[in-house]
């Protein structure tokens, strides 16, 4: 499984936490408990699409682009993730079979209406809302 969305989505979460304060990508790894080098990998697509913003040197770091409830997590999504959740065969199905000739078209439909459905979820989403629920578990 792909960990991208959730490792961005602790990114921006850590950085919203700390407002404008830029953070250093190890401070952020440190959160995630992962290797630096994973955390700017994905800071460079969330800078991309304008999440967050950078500068290097000693006073440099990240912080959010704007603010946490102006960030969807579709957003995030759409920064880090290609654009199907779900795949097909890696090989073509048997097309001489009922069952191999047509699932693709049907799975196809499936899967495109679990998409929007997923990413409607993920529009109603911030991160603010994250971090929100993150500080109320934390009592």
């Amino acid at each position: 499984m792909n960990s991208r969305f959730t490792i961005a989505v602790h990114i921006l979460t850590v950085l919203a936490h700390k407002h404008d304060e830029p953070l250093k990508s190890d401070v952020v790894a440190n959160s995630i408990n992962t290797n630096p080098v994973v955390v700017r990998r994905l800071w460079s697509a969330l800078a991309k699409a304008g999440l967050i913003v950078s500068r290097t040197g000693a006073t440099g770091g990240g912080k959010l682009a704007r603010e946490a409830s102006m960030i969807t997590l579709l957003d995030v999504y759409n920064a880090v993730e290609a654009r199907c959740v779900f795949a097909m065969h890696a090989n073509p199905p048997n097309k001489r079979c009922l069952i191999g000739k047509n699932i693709q078209l049907v799975l196809e439909d499936i899967f495109a209406e679990a998409q929007r459905e997923m990413e409607k979820v993920l529009a109603r989403k911030t991160i603010a809302d994250v971090a929100a629920a993150i500080m109320k578990n934390c009592r």
